[in-house]
């Protein structure tokens, strides 16, 4: 097993591709902190997975609660091994109707979330003097401009930056910094996602759902569990040698 005795914080984890890299990591042998603003999925998920795993109330806006998760991580694990930050919300709106509550929202998840939370695992993991692996979940949205998607494409673009600055910054204390970027991923998500182009195209419901399958190469949209082998690998020891680099995992849908 890949990742036996290893450690895992993973936000955004009760459910979509956050659950199912939990999944897959326990099945790797590592034990994982499933950090959700949603506690009782959180809780579930982390008892259906088991191995140790354990559940952590996360609004990774709040610095305070970051602090708390890294801590209890620490405590019950004895340390940090890989952090995933999954944790992402999304919005969108024509140009001239964007808003500063919009933007704050997505950025303060995307983007201030995801560089504190990396920022103090990343400390974590340096006092404990063992390196580790970080893996930050870019999108597609980041490789481009969408009309109607702009702040949340800024978002995902600051995210692949972050990743490679970070990479950088953090390998000569043995933390590989990576990162992943899902296309369009069959989740709860994306039902929110397409009832928001129903309402800014004038589609039915589920239109745009099965639109933008239709368009993708492999000949569907991502499912969470497409994910786990490449997140496994930034997590594994066979991943050493890869610094700042983001990984697309969506079916053929962008190539860089």
């Amino acid at each position: 097993m890949r990742l036996q005795g290893k450690t895992a914080i993973i936000t955004g984890g009760a459910r979509g591709i956050g659950a199912a890299i939990a999944e897959g990591y326990v099945k790797e042998g590592a034990r994982v902190c499933v950090a959700d603003l949603n506690l009782k999925e959180a809780e579930e998920t982390a008892a259906r997975i088991g191995n140790g795993s354990f559940a952590f109330a996360l609004d990774v806006t709040r610095s305070d609660l970051i602090n708390a998760c890294v801590a209890e991580a620490e405590r019950r694990f004895g340390g940090i091994d890989i952090l995933v930050n999954n944790a992402a919300v999304f919005d969108m709106a024509p140009w001239g109707e964007i808003t500063e509550k919009s933007y704050d929202f997505i950025f303060g998840v995307n983007v201030k979330g995801l560089i504190f939370m990396l920022q103090e695992v990343a400390e974590s993991m340096k006092r404990r003097g063992r390196g580790g692996k970080i893996i930050n979940f870019a999108s597609q949205a980041g490789r481009r401009g969408e009309p109607l998607v702009t702040i949340y494409c800024a978002s995902k673009a600051a995210v692949i930056s972050i990743t490679q600055s970070a990479g950088l910054a953090l390998i000569k204390h043995g933390i590989n910094v990576n990162g992943i970027s899902p296309g369009v991923v069959d989740t709860p998500m994306w039902d929110h996602v397409d009832g928001l182009f129903a309402k800014y195209e004038n589609l039915p419901k589920g239109a745009k759902k099965r639109l933008v399958g239709e368009g993708v190469p492999f000949g569907r949209m991502g499912r969470p569990e497409d994910h786990v082998g490449c997140a496994i690998f930034l997590a594994s020891s066979e991943s050493d040698y890869v610094v700042a680099q983001t990984y697309n995992v969506d079916g053929g849908q962008w190539m860089s």
